[in-house]
């Protein structure tokens, strides 16, 4: 099968540039090819022109839309595979697929097919406003902290909608769990077009990590919708324990010097860097507040039977299975998280069952293979609507 995937990557490498490059990558061992039409946002930088340029692409690329024709035309192409459009390829790439009656498969790690941000969040709370067509909601509420941002932001996401070019030109659209699957039929997308396809773990690291070195760990982007906050007041309730946090602080400055001295703070790790990390954890703590998809970090941690106390939202209540994975938390309760904590620590025979409960689960439902499975199934789907 050969298949065009499209991207705009962000400005920095996400979880969106790994899951994209990670699909294509098992795609590529299994005997498929792969065309890439891709572009970059790190383009756009400080000038002022290129971010002009960049909101009126977000909204109608022509460009883009006449070098995705001149590839369809060049290459006989199975499947258009989609991840992230914004802001230099538009809804716009998706018309010369449906005019040429090629499937197209459009992977959501996200909301922004309903909100503008992409997160349901505003003030790193919850916030499902935009709903049932309400994009100006982002520019009422500033939800992007700059009005021309949050202006240009609704704009394309209205044009998104009523357009009709992705409602018309997606064959099937790609969400990471049962609860986004829902929150997408509740956002008007009909259930027979979301087929769920949970990210992979990585089990090539693959053996449980014996022992640990007794630390509580956070794993990812440190910023306020991912509860860095509740587990820097966790570490500062439990001053018996260690705390470590590998992660990029720019996001919050200052947050090294508000925390207490049983907390570490190692920086952004990759690599082997990241998995002995990961191996000399002891529990994983993911006290995300918004709607995550399927976030990696729980699946690398499954990957090497660590437990996971995460929080009670969204997915994460479908991943982490409470009292058999991990635990779950109230979302935003400081004080909740520090007594899972104590109960967890306090008694390493359970973290041991949960850590190999989670290995399992890993093994049985987030394995490469019954990615490539699951995938294979979407385009068949996908096909199948085309005839």
């Amino acid at each position: 099968m050969h298949i065009l995937i499209v991207h705009n990557d962000y400005a920095k490498f996400s979880g969106e540039e790994h899951a994209v490059e990670t699909m294509a990558s098992v795609l590529e061992s299994h005997g498929h090819h792969i065309t890439w039409f891709r572009k970059s946002s790190a383009e756009i930088g400080d000038s002022a022109g290129k971010k002009l340029g960049a909101f009126f692409s977000g909204i109608y690329s022509f460009k883009s839309k006449k070098e995705i024709s001149r590839i369809l035309d060049k290459k006989k192409i199975d499947i258009v595979q989609v991840q992230n459009l914004y802001p230099f390829l538009s809804p716009s790439v998706l018309s010369p697929c449906g005019e040429r009656k090629i499937p197209v498969v459009m992977r959501c790690p996200n909301y922004r097919l309903f909100c503008p941000s992409g997160l349901h969040l505003r003030g790193g709370q919850v916030c499902e406003l935009c709903l049932g067509g309400n994009e100006f909601a982002c520019v009422v509420n500033n939800c992007e902290q700059s009005l021309p941002k949050s202006l240009g932001y609704a704009i394309r996401a209205r044009f998104g909608r009523t357009s009709g070019l992705i409602a018309k030109n997606v064959s099937i659209f790609i969400v990471l769990s049962e609860f986004q699957k829902k929150r997408f039929v509740a956002g008007g997308i009909h259930e027979k077009k979301i087929a769920i396809l949970p990210n992979i773990a990585p089990l090539g690291n693959g053996a449980m990590a014996e022992g640990d070195n007794g630390v509580i760990s956070f794993v990812g982007r440190i910023s306020k919708e991912k509860g860095i906050s509740q587990f820097v007041e966790a570490a500062r309730t439990l001053p018996q324990y260690r705390f470590a946090v590998a992660g990029n602080t720019d996001a919050i400055p200052g947050i090294e010097s508000q925390a207490s001295s049983n907390l570490t703070f190692h920086g952004f790790l990759k690599g082997d860097r990241l998995d002995d990390f990961f191996k000399t954890s002891r529990i994983l703590v993911f006290p995300s507040t918004w709607f995550e998809g399927f976030p990696n970090v729980i699946a690398k941690a499954m990957a090497y039977g660590k437990p996971v106390i995460a929080s009670r939202i969204g997915a994460l209540a479908e991943i982490v299975e409470d009292g058999v994975t991990g635990l779950l938390f109230e979302p935003g309760n400081a004080e909740d998280l520090a007594e899972k904590i104590d109960y967890l620590w306090n008694r390493p025979a359970l973290c041991a069952e949960m850590g190999h409960a989670g290995l399992q689960k890993a093994r049985k439902e987030y394995s490469e293979e019954r990615y490539y499975e699951r995938l294979m199934d979407i385009y068949k789907k996908a096909l199948s609507f085309q005839r």
